[in-house]
């Protein structure tokens, strides 16, 4: 992941993970890191799929969670991304 979330990245990934859909525990916690790492990474360009709630609500949240646990994602970005959140039915 790190190689395509640095000097490699293009805009097209973030946009073919978020096409992906599954219901292994597996793949959708995949995606959820990959979402959470990119957010660290490249906060600007992959924070639309997350307000435009791109991803089914399981990993949404829990790309929201990954990243909050991060300390590479800023107080304000934590507080901004928790507001994100998608309550559960």
């Amino acid at each position: 992941m790190a190689h395509f979330l640095d000097d490699d990245y293009d805009s097209a990934y973030p946009e073919m993970v978020a096409g992906l859909r599954s219901e292994e525990y597996y793949v959708n916690m995949m995606i959820a890191w990959y979402f959470a790492t990119a957010l660290a990474k490249q906060y600007e360009s992959v924070l639309p799929y997350i307000e435009g709630k791109r991803l089914d609500d399981w990993t949404h949240n829990k790309a929201i969670q990954k990243s909050v646990e991060s300390y590479r994602i800023t107080d304000g970005q934590k507080k901004y991304l928790k507001s994100l959140k998608i309550a559960r039915r």
